[in-house]
């Protein structure tokens, strides 16, 4: 009987695994209700030479009541966030979530993500500094 209880047991928990593990990824894809400013950005090198090529962007994001940034990554792109005004919930790739409101500060470095969702009636204002790869020269 033991036999035939784990031989059904551990592909339930498999099937678990991997249904927990496609929702947690697929957060939803693209934009909506979302803007930001013209970024203000510093290269970098010039201060720092083991920083050459990377750049430092300040933006301030906005996304409308029920607006979402779809999911992304900040692979090779590490942010601080100030949130300013609204209720904002991040999702993370690995399903845990957290709710934001004004006053909040979190950091995303490289191994972030994630998607953002407002869920007030506000819209949320966030300010971002981030540090980035710069554009290549034309």
């Amino acid at each position: 009987m033991k036999i035939h209880c784990t031989r059904l047991i551990f592909p339930a928990l498999a099937i678990l695994g991997l249904a927990f593990t496609a929702v947690a990824a697929d957060g939803p894809a693209g934009n909506v209700g979302f803007k930001s400013s013209k970024p203000t950005v510093v290269d970098l090198g010039p201060e720092f030479s083991p920083m050459n090529g990377w750049q430092l962007r300040l933006r301030v994001l906005t996304i409308e009541p029920g607006g979402r940034i779809g999911m992304h990554s900040h692979k090779d792109r590490p942010s601080v966030v100030y949130f300013l005004q609204g209720t904002d919930t991040v999702t993370r790739n690995d399903g845990s979530s957290q709710t934001f409101h004004a006053g909040d500060t979190t950091g995303e470095p490289g191994t972030t993500v994630h998607w953002h969702k407002n869920d007030g009636k506000d819209d949320v204002i966030l300010v971002t500094a981030d540090i980035i790869k710069a554009a290549p020269s034309k």
